[in-house]
């Protein structure tokens, strides 16, 4: 159980928490949601023990061992599958010592603890983590100094899940994967078998591998039960109640402003004018919580053109003389809003750079619009950015005819207010540096936006403003991202980019990502045919039937039993009472419930295996 209890903590004198507190049961996957700026990598960093609170106290169980995504994986001559197994360390350890160790006590424990931790297993289950995340077999034998940071950044994430810690915190891991590889993120943190709290702003995420949300703002944490979708709702409902609360104030407030106004210099209504005054003083106004504002993204608008914009007859491109694409046959009209499917290295962002003409064409044949703009927005754009200029400065190189009031305004339409648009880029915040290249990519009215992975440093209120700028745009939209919410409001044709070329994608989104989860379950070897076996009795039938029935029950009966023990794990009561005692007997009540659900859904699965194979 994680146990955050009246936590107070500052930076430079800016109050980021103050007397926030929150509970999170052992085994709960938790989405950590707020604001960008609001303490939420901070949160992780106390959690870790890296900075020292001011005031309260974080407790974990004792011996807790607590995991992280701090840094990309080292530029080393290491393989990748030996740098995911070296995180952990008593596997490296004990396999160490296994090869040095005489006596045959020690070397009976040592094997023994081997066996316990299923250190045989483990290249298996590296390998698999690894799959996951977007390595092939050849890629997990190569060293890491051969692959980007983007891409060392996953062979970390890789190491941590390895490691199976007992508190996983997590900032932002999609923010480094493609499509595929967030999915295949969400599968395995859904069957993670310990406690997650992760940083995320991507909606799919956070409403599919996670089961309560714990939202950061105005300093304190509030923990809702259910996904994110589930907590939008409730906190819309929580909002709108303060503001029906905050205008019944205001106009009881001005009710008794104006009685005393009328009245407070008139002898006979003096009396009741100061018992007015009084309740005014006293009358504690209600603050309207306010959601983040939506701060619009403001596309300019281009002119129209004649279709298509583009189009591609036979086209093949790559880079020097490899080929990566060929077979492109291709159309794209203004009014298009393509996404692009396919794993990292298929080439999603090859055909982009082709597009945008940052690529030759090899052979075959583009046509373009005489007069058509692209815009482009890359990831590593943002990292292009001249960290010691202010975004007025990108803006005047680029519009220096333009007097500095229309260039505040150009910055004003992308949420970069007075503040930021004297502040050196080195000092803004990701999304603020994301911000200002979608500016620069738009500046021109492009008839074409083409946008690479653009969400990664937006907060979802943000991504809300994006969906709606990019609905009403008029021109072309080409987008490859992770966030599958994005794509399914924005997209309306989806190109599967694979195998070297690229096709239409008929089915849906979900389609896709039922494809893909598909792809990535395990499958049986097929196994020799056997003579078909005799057909089970009429009685041996109705037992299995009754055995399947009662295992059902059971698993039942214990889930509404585990769900009763976690409501009281998670209700704040228990704690305030300070009866560590109590605490621990709910502690161990949930843990024996887990066990025995364990064992229940065991002997069910048997049940119904016997079942089915006894009805053919």
């Amino acid at each position: 159980m994680l146990r955050i209890d009246d936590i107070a903590f500052s930076i430079a004198g800016r109050p980021l928490f103050e007397g926030a507190s929150a509970t999170i049961p052992t085994g709960h996957k938790v989405g950590l949601v707020g604001r960008n700026g609001t303490g939420k990598t901070t949160l992780f960093r106390l959690i870790r023990g890296e900075l020292a609170l001011e005031g309260g106290f974080i407790a974990l169980p004792a011996r807790a061992r607590i995991g992280g995504v701090a840094q990309e994986a080292p530029a080393s001559e290491v393989s990748l599958i030996d740098t995911v197994l070296a995180a952990d360390t008593e596997r490296a350890a004990l396999l160490a010592e296994a090869d040095t160790a005489t006596d045959p006590h020690r070397i009976a424990e040592v094997q023994t603890r081997l066996a316990d931790i299923d250190a045989w297993g483990a290249p298996a289950r590296a390998a698999a983590i690894l799959k996951g995340l977007g390595f092939d077999d050849a890629a997990q034998q190569r060293p890491c100094a051969d692959f980007s940071g983007g891409w060392r950044m996953r062979v970390a994430l890789a190491a941590v899940l390895f490691s199976i810690p007992d508190l996983l915190l997590l900032d932002e891991p999609t923010n480094y994967l493609d499509l595929e590889g967030a999915l295949w993120l969400e599968s395995y943190l859904a069957r993670y078998p310990h406690t997650v709290l992760i940083i995320s702003h991507d909606r799919g995420l956070l409403n599919r591998a996670v089961g309560a949300i714990l939202h950061l703002e105005d300093r304190r944490l509030t923990l809702y039960q259910g996904p994110y979708d589930q907590f939008a709702r409730q906190r819309a409902e929580k909002l709108a109640q303060a503001e029906a609360m905050a205008k019944k104030q205001e106009a009881r407030r001005a009710h008794l402003q104006s009685y005393v106004n009328r009245f407070r210099y008139k002898a006979d209504k003096a009396r009741q004018a100061q018992s007015r005054l009084k309740a005014l003083a006293k009358m504690q106004p209600i603050t309207s919580p306010q959601e983040a504002a939506l701060r619009a993204f403001t596309f300019p608008e281009p002119e129209e053109l004649s279709p298509p914009v583009v189009n591609l007859e036979g086209g093949v491109t790559g880079y020097g003389e490899t080929v990566v694409l060929k077979s492109l046959n291709l159309r794209i009209d203004q009014d298009d809003r393509i996404a692009l499917l396919g794993r990292n290295g298929q080439g999603k962002s090859t055909l982009a750079k082709l597009l945008s003409d940052r690529l030759p064409l090899m052979a075959g044949r583009m046509t373009r619009s005489a007069k058509l703009r692209v815009g482009y927005f890359a990831q590593h754009q943002v990292d292009e950015l001249r960290v010691d200029e202010t975004p007025l400065d990108h803006l005047r190189r680029l519009r220096p005819a333009e007097p500095p009031a229309k260039l505040r305004a150009r910055l004003g339409g992308f949420g970069l207010g007075a503040a930021q648009a004297e502040t050196v880029v080195g000092e803004l915040s990701g999304g603020q540096k994301a911000r200002l290249s979608l500016l620069i990519a738009t500046i021109d009215a492009p008839h074409m936006l083409i946008l690479d992975e653009p969400t990664n440093h937006l907060d979802i209120e943000s991504r809300e403003a994006l969906v709606e700028a990019l609905t009403a745009y008029s021109g072309a939209v080409i987008l490859v991202s992770h966030d599958m919410h994005l794509l399914s409001l924005v997209a309306d044709r989806l190109w599967l980019v694979s195998d070297g070329t690229v096709r239409a994608f008929e089915d849906d989104l979900d389609s896709y990502r039922q494809m893909l989860l598909a792809r990535e379950a395990p499958t049986e070897k097929a196994k020799p045919a056997r003579a078909a076996p005799k057909r089970p009795t009429r009685e041996a039938l109705l037992a299995l039937r009754a055995e399947a029935r009662k295992s059902e029950a059971r698993v039942e009966k214990l889930t509404g039993m585990r769900e009763k023990l976690a409501a009281k794990l998670a209700d704040p009561a228990l704690y305030d009472k300070g009866d560590q005692g109590e605490i621990e007997v709910w502690q161990r009540k949930y843990a024996e419930v887990m066990e025995g659900l364990d064992r229940a859904e065991a002997l069910w699965m048997q049940a119904m295996e016997k079942l089915e194979r006894a009805e053919g």
